[in-house]
């Protein structure tokens, strides 16, 4: 560790000279030079600005260095803004200037070009609006749900403690508590550090059920029970899938896996902590859709939803099936597209498994509008939203909130060093390693994420009066755009099939529904 390195280093070097200066007196001009030079160690190990510095002090200032020649490496970060890929220095920039209240503007216009293939744009109107701030939030709690809540229309994605350090866990649910959002808690359980800076906190239940588990790896309803009815819990996810992993179980490093999180998790030290693909507790979309009243019935009415990565469409139009057998209703869906992160997968998965974002998002609405459910359940978007404009473009395409996990690692001092798996992270945002741990400053970390979700809130209000809408309820897909080909560009509603109200149920079905309508099972994913 280099913090401890340059004290031993520094304690070293001043005896030598103290040694060389008793014995040659000309050698005391070394002190001019060592003496500063301490002095930015000290300052560097005790600032809590910059995370690097804390635990690399004086040569973490190279790395600042390199990255300000940013002529020469800004077109690997633009090239690397792909699946799988670290952000664009430009967006990467945005997070950091929003969450130290710095200036986000930039010279010289547009940072994209505009004729590449794929470039989405939202059309403004000559009579632009100013959106109150009330759209910045909305209800979430569908008929069957006694307590509703209030959410953000922007929150944290999923991210556990374990994939995440204590101080990370602990700097975004402070944020999330200073901004009045909430904080996914990942599969990884609810941890103490979800509860102690007093956030709002949505619990992830996965397939390893970490937090509510039997000693045998089963959904435990009692110790549930206990935990869901805290105050700071607000909302329940059931994850079925993710974007990055779709159809994989979660996976933390042996290398990540301390006693306290091997108690917290209740799995052994020495061993992959590797999530079972698949639940225990049901195999069917009617089974499902039971274990969703199940945890809504233990947790007194708070909402409860589902995430999952599209994948077959029939077994998604199963689950809405499930719905009109059953009469049960989930609260919410958390879509999560496959260019979603995670510190740990198979590069097939991440890179080849899932469907987009967008893609999955479009599907997902119009299923529910087709069945004539949409009115009831929330639609969450979660893959790579970063900015106002991303949000309102999510929005155009059925959501009704998004999710943001990159950005608020951002907030938190991530560099994209990409060392997530191996417990290596230099920044202290995904290390269990206490000496590593120690850049991250909690107190100065805090109101930096509350300060992103802020500005991008503002942002996105700002974006939707440009659009010359007085709310969410008033954008549609023909406010957004996208070129597809040299001269020819389309809006949502021409590129995307979409649906009317209970038109799979009533109406003439489409070609793309139709095959996977007839194949869906309500008793058969």
């Amino acid at each position: 560790m280099l913090r401890r390195a340059f004290w031993f280093l520094s304690i070293v070097v001043f005896a030598i000279i103290v040694l060389l200066s008793l014995i040659w007196p000309d050698f005391l001009f070394l002190f001019v030079i060592v003496i500063p030079i301490f002095m930015i160690g000290v300052f560097d190990v005790l600032q809590r600005k910059h995370n690097v510095l804390r635990n690399y002090p004086l040569i973490g200032h190279f790395r600042y260095m390199f990255e300000s020649i940013r002529p020469q490496i800004r077109q690997y970060f633009i090239e690397s803004n792909q699946s799988g890929m670290p952000f664009s220095r430009e967006n990467r920039s945005l997070v950091y200037e929003r969450a130290s209240k710095t200036i986000d503007t930039l010279p010289f216009g547009t940072q994209r070009d505009v004729h590449d293939l794929g470039f989405d744009w939202v059309n403004h109107s000559m009579s632009p609006t100013e959106v109150a701030e009330t759209e910045g939030r909305i209800m979430v709690g569908g008929p069957q749900c006694s307590k509703p809540y209030s959410a953000s229309r922007l929150n944290v994605s999923a991210m556990s403690f374990g994939a995440l350090s204590k101080n990370a866990v602990r700097a975004i649910n402070r944020g999330a508590n200073l901004g009045n959002f909430a904080q996914n808690t990942g599969e990884g359980g609810l941890s103490p550090y979800h509860l102690e800076e007093g956030g709002d906190v949505f619990w992830q239940i996965a397939s390893g059920y970490f937090g509510c588990r039997t000693p045998d790896g089963d959904f435990d309803p009692h110790v549930f029970q206990e935990k869901a009815n805290h105050p700071n819990v607000k909302m329940i996810e059931i994850k079925i899938s993710q974007g990055a992993k779709p159809s994989h179980g979660g996976m933390l490093p042996a290398a990540k896996i301390t006693p306290e999180l091997s108690e917290i998790r209740g799995v052994p030290m020495g061993k992959d902590c590797l999530s079972p693909a698949s639940h225990k507790t049901f195999s069917t979309p009617v089974g499902l859709l039971k274990f969703v009243a199940q945890l809504r019935e233990l947790s007194h009415g708070k909402p409860v939803g589902f995430k999952l990565c599209i994948g077959i469409k029939s077994e998604f139009l199963g689950i809405c099936k499930a719905m009109l057998k059953t009469g049960i209703y989930p609260d919410f869906i958390t879509i999560d597209g496959s260019e979603g992160g995670t510190g740990a997968a198979p590069v097939e998965l991440t890179d080849y498994v899932g469907t987009p974002l967008n893609e999955g998002l479009v599907f997902a609405h119009n299923s529910l509008v087709g069945v004539g459910l949409r009115e009831h359940i929330r639609l969450i978007g979660s893959g790579k939203v970063i900015t106002g404009f991303d949000m309102v473009s999510k929005m155009a395409l059925g959501a009704d909130m998004c999710n943001s996990a990159r950005g608020m690692l951002f907030a938190v001092g991530c560099i994209q060093s990409r060392r997530c798996n191996t417990n290596l992270c230099p920044t202290g945002v995904t290390t269990q390693d206490p000496r590593l741990m120690y850049a991250l400053s909690v107190k100065d970390k805090a109101p930096k994420v509350a300060n992103f979700h802020s500005a991008t809130i503002q942002s996105f209000l700002e974006v939707l009066g440009v659009a010359g809408v007085n709310s969410v309820a008033e954008l549609t897909p023909e406010h957004m755009h996208r070129r597809l080909d040299v001269g020819h560009a389309a809006n949502y509603r021409e590129i995307y099939t979409y649906l009317e109200p209970k038109q799979l149920l009533e109406g003439s079905i489409p070609d793309v529904f139709a095959q996977p309508w007839a194949d869906a099972d309500p008793d058969k994913f």
